[in-house]
């Protein structure tokens, strides 16, 4: 069974910076992508940011130059680096994983989630 623990959530004011990293662990063959989404009060959850394997990586609009995600593929380990946060950007954030076992391909695995407050 595969796991994700994420870390680095807290409360921050606006204009500050917050580390998100998630770490993954069980019975992983190999890990195709690895993403955060975002969940704000009464809203649906969202795609964040995402990397791929070969590194290639997209983001949604509203953060494009001030989050940067990255990935240890020795560690598997994906990190969301948050900088200019805005009070919007507060929510529960989310890992997911997809990823290969054995002969099945393109399972996936969310983490608990961490929540990020951004103050005013």
């Amino acid at each position: 069974q595969v796991q994700l623990v994420e870390s680095g959530g807290g409360l921050v004011q606006a204009g500050g910076s917050l580390r998100l990293s998630c770490a993954a662990s069980g019975s992983i063959f190999s890990i195709n992508t690895m993403d955060w989404y975002r969940q704000a009060p009464g809203k649906q959850r969202d795609l964040v940011a995402g990397i791929t394997n070969g590194g290639s990586t997209i983001y949604t609009d509203s953060v494009k130059g001030r989050f940067t995600i990255s990935r240890d593929i020795a560690k598997n380990t994906v990190y969301l680096q948050m900088n200019s946060l805005q009070p919007e950007d507060t929510a529960v954030y989310y890992c997911h994983a997809n990823y290969n076992y054995r002969s099945v391909r393109h399972l996936e695995v969310w983490g608990q989630g961490t929540l990020v407050t951004v103050s005013s």
